[in-house]
Formats: structure tokens, C-alpha cells, sequence
């Protein structure tokens, strides 16, 4: 019988930091996932391509989570006579604009009709707790936030972005903005010193072994929609001084709600090391993934290359829904 294993692997900091694997393994006799192996692999270490290959041949690993982008921007590998971004042929990036254009519109139709009920109905919207409802506007209603609205009207670039960013940003974008202070940027954080150490990395991974790429913090805003978390848990994640504490919250709510078990020598690893942590979190990414527990993406925003995932945590989805390939 095929072991029913993912693992999650966070690469986001500067060139000496320090990365983890973290594989979590389900047990069929014990009907319970485990973190089974917490694997720590420092810049430079001599056998560093064989730590990472014999690790993921001893588990067996078919699945890895990771939180950097696995495709680049549209412009990368374009061969086209440019026309210039307003007037970019490409099909994602040509439905993307058309869409944001027409959300603008729409607002603003919106809003000439009946500028009193516009602006009560925004004011409510900005202010729902994102662990009430995901969303701070209603899409089919065309309320727009005033940071949502301002950020769509600069458009997207097709040498940064990606079409995903913006099926991103009309999902989560006033949520990041309040609860983390930053917006989904495929390559905000994406150094090219990161790409190029994981093209490196990932020649030394077999064939068969399946790559998607999750994001931390969606997966938090998630579990915070379906009550996992708390708002003041998820805040104080980023405490300098009470992160650790915060992460001990997190991980243990995690543990009881998703049926996961943490050995105590991983668990103090997981509490020190915010790198180790996000890794974990990857790797809850992908036990949604091997549930069948994501949300989908629609057929523009989507990537089989990418393989963007994002996890669903509702305790009332009873019938999980997979992503759309």
C-alpha cells in the first residue's frame, strides 16, 4: 500500500538562512496524521544534495509543498512583438485586465446609481471580521474596498505578476492588508538568489515527485475563516517578543482540529524556528491537498505548471471540493 505522506518546505529568506522539510504521514490503524520527520538543512553543508535525496527516497515522498513561485511572470519566454502593457495580447494577462476593468466599472455604476446605499454598503463591508466571512466586499454586488479598488486600478504587470495574483487579491486582499500589513506579490519575496538555489535543489529530486506551491499566510487567513484560529492568534504570530507563545497556540489548535500529532522534539523546533513553522504549515497545506480539501481555482488564474493550492478548512464542507486541473 502506497503511503499517504506530503511534506512542506519553506525557502523564503536571504541566502544563509537555514531551511526545513517537514513530512507529515498518515496512519490508516491509528485514523491520525503525524509529524514524522522534521528535517533541518544548512546552507552549504557538504552532503546537502544527498540529505535531501535520501530523505525524500526513505519516506517514499510523492507530494512537496513549497512557498515560492513555480512558474515565472507571462513576459518571461514571450516572444512577441511587445505592443506595451496596456495592450498586452497575452490570453491570462488580456482576461485579467479585462475583468479588473470590469469590476471598476461596475463600481462605479454602482455608485452613480445610489451613492448613499454605495457608500453605507462598503462601510459595512470593510469592517467584517475576516474570521466571519474571506471576503470584504461582495463580488457579485461589486463593492469594492478603497485599498482593493486603489490596487486594481494600477493594473497588472505582466513582468511581475502573474494572472494568479489577481484571483488572489479579489479573495484576500483587504484581509492580508489588515491582518498582515502586506498583499500577495508572486514575487515579492521570490529573490532571484531563492530561484536559482531551487532549480539547483530540485535537479537532485526525482521525477516523479509532484511540486505545489502554497502560501503561509492564505493558509492562516483559511484556518482563521473556519474558526481553527483566532484573529489575536494569528496577530501575534508576528510578536517578536511573543511569537514563540503564539506559535505554541497555533500549532496545538492545528493539532486538535485536524487530527495531527507533534512528537516534543519537533514541537520545540517548530516553536524556535519561525522557518520551521512556516514549513509545517506548508505541509498542512498539502494534507488538505491529499484530503481533497482545496479551493478552486478558476481555468484563467490556474497553472498545472504552478500547481497553486489553497487550503479549505470548513468544517461544513462535507462533500470536499477538488482544485479544477
Amino acid at each position: 500500500m502506497e503511503k499517504k505522506n506530503i511534506a512542506g518546505m519553506s525557502m523564503k529568506g536571504g541566502r544563509k538562512d537555514n531551511f526545513f522539510f517537514c513530512l507529515l504521514e498518515y496512519f490508516p490503524k491509528k485514523e491520525r496524521w503525524f509529524l514524522n520527520s522534521l528535517l533541518q538543512v544548512k546552507e552549504h553543508q557538504e552532503d546537502e544534495d544527498d540529505i535531501i535525496r535520501k530523505w525524500v527516497k526513505d519516506f517514499s515522498l510523492k507530494k512537496l509543498v513549497l512557498d515560492f513561485p513555480l512558474t515565472l511572470p507571462p513576459c518571461y519566454g514571450c516572444n512577441l512583438e511587445c505592443p506595451g502593457l496596456s495592450r498586452c495580447p497575452v490570453e491570462g494577462i488580456n482576461k485579467t485586465r479585462i475583468k479588473m476593468n470590469s469590476l471598476i466599472l461596475k463600481d462605479q455604476e454602482m455608485k452613480e446609481k445610489n451613492p448613499k446605499r454605495y457608500e453605507a454598503a462598503r462601510n459595512e463591508a470593510e469592517s467584517v471580521d475576516p474570521s466571519k466571512n474571506i471576503l470584504n466586499f461582495k463580488a457579485d454586488e461589486h463593492i469594492l474596498s478603497r485599498a482593493f479598488k486603489r490596487r486594481i486600478k494600477k493594473g497588472i504587470l505582466p513582468y511581475w505578476n502573474r494572472p494568479l495574483d489577481f484571483w488572489v487579491w479579489t479573495q484576500y486582499y483587504d484581509q492580508q492588508l489588515e491582518i498582515f500589513n502586506t498583499s500577495f506579490d508572486s514575487f515579492g519575496t521570490a529573490s532571484l538568489m531563492i530561484l536559482s538555489r531551487f532549480n539547483y535543489l530540485k535537479r537532485h529530486f526525482p521525477k516523479e515527485l509532484l511540486l505545489f506551491e502554497g502560501n503561509v499566510q492564505l493558509a492562516l487567513l483559511e484556518l482563521l475563516k473556519a474558526k481553527v484560529l483566532t484573529k489575536r492568534e494569528v496577530l501575534g504570530l508576528g510578536d517578536f517578543k511573543e511569537g514563540a507563545d503564539y506559535r505554541y497556540k497555533v500549532i496545538k489548535k492545528i493539532e486538535k482540529k485536524l487530527n495531527v500529532f507533534i512528537y516534543e522534539s519537533d514541537l520545540e523546533a517548530l516553536l524556535h524556528f519561525p522557518r520551521a513553522f512556516n514549513s509545517f504549515i506548508l505541509a498542512i497545506i498539502g494534507q488538505r491537498i491529499q484530503m481533497e480539501k482545496t479551493i478552486p481555482l478558476p481555468s484563467w488564474a490556474y497553472s498545472e505548471k504552478s500547481q497553486f493550492v489553497v487550503p479549505l478548512f470548513s468544517p461544513k464542507d462535507k462533500n470536499p471540493r477538488k482544485t479544477q486541473r
